[in-house]
């Protein structure tokens, strides 16, 4: 069985699911968070628009070192750039991924950092790696299903309908 055709398949699935919730997000709402800690919407809605990306990292480099020090992340202005930002990550991870081939997805990967950049913090295979990014887009999407949900915004329906759409 060839793994390329199954994750393309569900990316578009994550990627129709994600459209939607990111389509929800307010703009008079991107500074709001519910914690200190959390991030705020306009940072989070951000990150799971580009999450889809992280497949073309995956396929394209066979490291990324994380940088927490110099990290400043490119936050959407508006919700028509995080739509934007979706649409481009998506593209851009999927047209890799079409291109790939199965021997090219066994290949090993690592995400590096610490002082030196040299510490593991995490090593798969390329195709691990894409699931991890899959699974990391369904965890980000239900956080902000539940930064709407406390803002009082109707939630779309993922893998079937919601209690909003009732």
């Amino acid at each position: 069985m060839e793994i390329i055709p199954m994750l393309l398949k569900e990316m578009e699935h994550e990627a129709q699911t994600t459209r939607k919730m990111l389509e929800r997000v307010p703009e008079d709402k991107f500074s709001w968070q519910p914690h200190p800690k959390s991030m705020t919407l306009q940072r989070l809605a951000t990150h799971v628009a580009e999450l889809p990306e992280w497949v073309n990292m995956a396929i394209t480099t066979n490291a990324w070192v994380l940088d927490e020090d110099n990290f400043k992340p490119n936050l959407a202005k508006n919700k028509a750039d995080l739509l934007e930002l979706h649409e481009k990550s998506y593209i851009l991870g999927r047209e890799q991924l079409e291109k790939a081939d199965e021997e090219l997805l066994k290949q090993n990967w690592q995400m590096l950092g610490g002082p030196d950049g040299k510490r593991v913090f995490y090593e798969a295979s390329k195709e691990e790696v894409i699931r991890m990014a899959f699974c990391q887009t369904v965890h980000h999407r239900a956080q902000l299903g539940v930064f709407l949900r406390l803002l009082d915004i109707p939630i779309p329906g993922s893998y079937g309908p919601s209690a909003d759409e009732h």
